[in-house]
């Protein structure tokens, strides 16, 4: 299956759900989608899939159906992340490997240097930071459960709001930056501006889509 072809129905369906084209209660139909977005059924039922794990859609009788998300619910769940994460954070700062915090600068650089690209690095490297900082508290539940969070609202990637692309990779750098130093405060503070400049960004596009709606 070509994976950039799904990652592009996603991004479409995606776009139509935050645009109102697809209002909540809509039916996502496999055949119905493909003659929109003029793709086989094969990506658009990947994209599909990825829309549900993500909260996006849930099934309802034989449909599975649009669900919108609101702006409580984002509210909920960076209020969320904003303690679990900076208390992570905290506990990261001189507790991460050099070679783990090596891998994620460069990973980082990389991606600065070349842009997000067509497959999903900016996504897979995001994933491994915010899962490798959980992870030093030993705590499974913990990373568990900052996972289930993040996939919540991960469809705000690059291609929805683009302005946070460099700026999040840059506020990554200065995280790395005090966990080599061993700066808990200062680590669980910036991971919380990162965390509320990432609310923010989503809670505008989500104030920008329902205003095109009207």
């Amino acid at each position: 299956m070509n994976q950039p072809l799904a990652k592009q129905a996603y991004s479409k369906i995606i776009e139509m759900i935050l645009g109102g084209v697809l209002a909540p209660g809509d039916a996502l139909q496999e055949a119905k989608l493909g003659e929109t977005l003029d793709m086989s059924r094969t990506p658009v039922r990947e994209a599909i899939k990825r829309i549900e794990a993500e909260g996006l859609a849930a099934q309802e009788g034989r449909f599975l159906r649009v669900r919108q998300l609101t702006r409580a619910e984002v509210e909920e769940i960076f209020f969320l992340r904003r303690i679990l994460e900076t208390y992570c954070a905290h506990r990261a700062a001189g507790a991460m490997a050099t070679a783990k915090l090596d891998r994620l600068e460069g990973r980082i650089r990389k991606l600065q240097e070349k842009g997000p690209g067509d497959g999903d690095e900016q996504r897979d490297t995001d994933d491994e930071f915010h899962q490798s900082i959980a992870a030093t508290t030993g705590n499974v539940t913990l990373v568990r459960l900052i996972d289930d969070l993040r996939r919540r609202t991960c469809m705000f990637d690059y291609i929805q709001v683009p302005q946070r692309f460099l700026k999040g990779s840059q506020e990554h750098l200065e995280m790395i930056a005090a966990f080599r130093s061993g700066d808990g405060e200062t680590a669980a503070r910036l991971m919380g501006e990162h965390i509320d400049h990432a609310r923010d960004a989503i809670l505008a596009k989500l104030d920008a889509s329902l205003e095109d709606e009207r």
